[in-house]
């Protein structure tokens, strides 16, 4: 059985979405929305033209044509969309930050109470294949507890956004919710614990400080360090830079234990290196006792790469998300309880850095 999509927003991100699923049997994007109409005939290109299109949302889900829902609009219109999708009770794969607010996301996970269908948010960086390595290497031991997690990246600033949406924090959330909720996620998976206080030092020293829109100036932050405390001791940091993009890699995520440490080295988009071409990513493992060192290339399939900027993750969440709604077991691996948890926690960053204080999330 073909299982049916349609996809509220066809932009950038939208369009990586497509090209993903594309390489996954068993489903179809039949269905488009968006209000750009010049995204919408992009996105369709890719379809070779045979997706219903829709100029707004309502209308396609009035045409009840899809069994399933993929949320790829801009930060500020998910709470009203989900609201708006809820109802149908069929599945849905919504794009990070759930909402730009915790309350917002407190909002659709009351309305989503009574809801029998999954909602799953794409984490993207949960599915990256060194990732999965590095939560494989903590599975066996190799750190032995995790106290301490590390979280360098050092990218490109950020792209260019119909109706540049992404340039304004009262839109996207602010850029430690935005960009980082990957990253607070990611933290609270592996490090198995909920935070409980978020300090950070941040500031828009760089990034789009040229550019005007309606009189005002982006305020996006472009450069922070964040540390975040967790219940069980253990403690997360993050390094962000939005004008690296010269960096070989563009993520490193260490965990840190007792025993050892596990580093996870991700390199950036194909289009941003400088011969065009997609690079490795590498797991290396240190062990305190034997001060070896275990370094490999982590391979991916460069049709997958090659299918977005997020080194193959947008693919393999496909999958997993494929999987659960055919067969209709299980729950969904990133909750709206999860999303939830990762906006409270970039909230409190952007509050510590504009005021300069910790954040208790108590």
């Amino acid at each position: 059985m073909t299982i049916r999509y349609g996809l509220i927003g066809t932009g950038m991100m939208g369009q990586e979405h497509i090209r993903n699923i594309l390489l996954i049997d068993g489903v179809e994007v039949v269905a488009l929305t968006d209000p750009d109409e010049g995204m919408l005939e992009l996105a369709n290109g890719l379809l070779g033209g045979r997706a219903q299109t829709f100029t707004d949302h309502h209308t396609m889900l009035a045409a009840d044509v899809c069994d399933a829902y993929v949320i790829v609009a801009p930060n500020d219109t998910h709470q009203s969309l989900l609201l708006d999708v809820l109802p149908t009770d069929k599945p849905i794969l919504c794009e990070k930050p759930l909402c730009t607010t915790a309350q917002g996301c407190r909002t659709v996970i009351a309305a989503a109470k009574d809801r029998a269908a999954p909602i799953w948010v794409a984490m993207e960086y949960r599915y990256m294949p060194p990732i999965q390595q590095l939560m494989a290497a903590q599975e066996k031991g190799y750190v032995g507890v995790p106290r301490m997690m590390a979280i360098r990246e050092h990218r490109f600033p950020f792209l260019t956004k119909v109706g540049d949406w992404n340039r304004f924090n009262i839109r996207t959330g602010g850029t430690l919710v935005e960009k980082c909720c990957h990253f607070w996620d990611l933290m609270r998976l592996v490090l198995r614990s909920d935070p409980v206080r978020v300090y950070a030092s941040a500031g828009v020293d760089v990034n789009h400080l040229d550019e005007q829109y309606d009189g005002q100036t982006p305020d996006i932050i472009d450069n922070a360090f964040v540390i975040v405390d967790f219940r069980n001791g253990a403690r997360g940091m993050l390094d962000l830079c939005m004008f690296a993009e010269g960096s070989y890699w563009q993520e490193v995520v260490s965990l840190t234990g007792a025993k050892g440490r596990i580093d996870a080295r991700i390199p950036g988009p194909a289009r941003f290196s400088k011969d065009g071409k997609e690079r490795r990513s590498q797991l290396v493992i240190s062990e305190r006792s034997s001060k070896q060192q275990i370094k490999q290339d982590v391979e991916v399939d460069e049709t997958i790469l090659a299918a977005g900027d997020h080194h193959g993750s947008t693919y393999y969440q496909h999958q997993k998300f494929l999987q659960l709604v055919k067969t209709g077991i299980g729950e969904p691996e990133v909750t709206i309880e999860d999303a939830l948890w990762s906006v409270r926690v970039g909230e409190a960053a952007e509050l510590s850095a504009r005021t300069g204080l910790a954040v208790a999330l108590d």
